[in-house]
């Protein structure tokens, strides 16, 4: 029988052995070969059952384990040649990525307030997009040494937004939905007061402020170059 030894997310045993029951392979996730299941499992001492995330770390059994139902007939402990550890959980849920062309650190900090979001911890997800609009808002003021707008206005996300929007520097159709950002959740991000309508009212705003500074621009570039591709021959 296959087995796992990891520690029970159920019971909280240390290195328990768990039955191996089922598994369900998610496909190759990297360097063509390395596979990835969910593994269901029995820990013996509570007898409940955990969906385990594990990767074949094998080249030489690579072949071998893509056999449907292979690594139950396996006999012995998978963690021998598989990485393990985690499982699934909430926050496994649905979660909607950040916008097409985000950047890759504004999109991470994105991924983790929808991710506090899937699992209803509101005020941590309204601090995460409050974050993320920050690092947005930054990029689109002039540089440091230029007088205007005033080291205050620079601080503060708030007074911040409003420049950008006087300044015609953020389109005017996200005022209204700025505003009310600001009213329902600027003080509760900080007093861990945020409700979910507040959450997601930021999430929102977020969102279409990332669409317009880099989905919006990103698809426009991507169909200039295959224009000129098609006109040079390329494509």
């Amino acid at each position: 029988m296959a087995l796992l030894r990891e520690d029970c997310p159920r019971c909280g045993t240390r290195n328990s052995t768990f039955d191996v029951a089922g598994q369900n392979s998610r496909g190759i996730v990297e360097a063509n070969w390395v596979e990835r299941f969910e593994l269901f499992s029995i820990c013996r001492h509570c007898h409940t059952g955990t969906i385990f995330v594990a990767e074949n770390k094998s080249y030489d059994l690579r072949e071998e384990i893509q056999a449907p139902g292979a690594l139950l007939k396996r006999h012995g402990y998978l963690n021998d040649f598989m990485t393990t550890g985690r499982y699934i959980s909430l926050r496994d849920r649905q979660i909607d990525p950040a916008p097409e062309f985000t950047p890759d650190d504004i999109s991470a900090v994105f991924l983790e307030g929808a991710t506090c979001g899937s699992v209803e911890c509101w005020n941590a997800a309204g601090t995460m997009f409050r974050s993320v609009i920050d690092l947005a808002t930054k990029s689109l003021l002039p540089p440091a040494d230029n007088p205007e707008p005033s080291k205050g206005i620079r601080r503060s996300l708030g007074l911040r937004l409003q420049w950008l929007f006087d300044n015609k520097l953020l389109p005017v159709e996200l005022q209204e939905l700025a505003e009310a950002v600001q009213q329902d959740g600027n003080d509760g991000a900080h007093d861990g007061t945020l409700t979910k309508a507040d959450a997601l009212d930021l999430q929102d705003f977020t969102q279409q402020l990332l669409t317009r500074l880099y989905t919006v621009p990103g698809r426009i570039r991507v169909a200039k170059e295959r224009r000129e591709a098609r006109r040079t021959g390329g494509g």
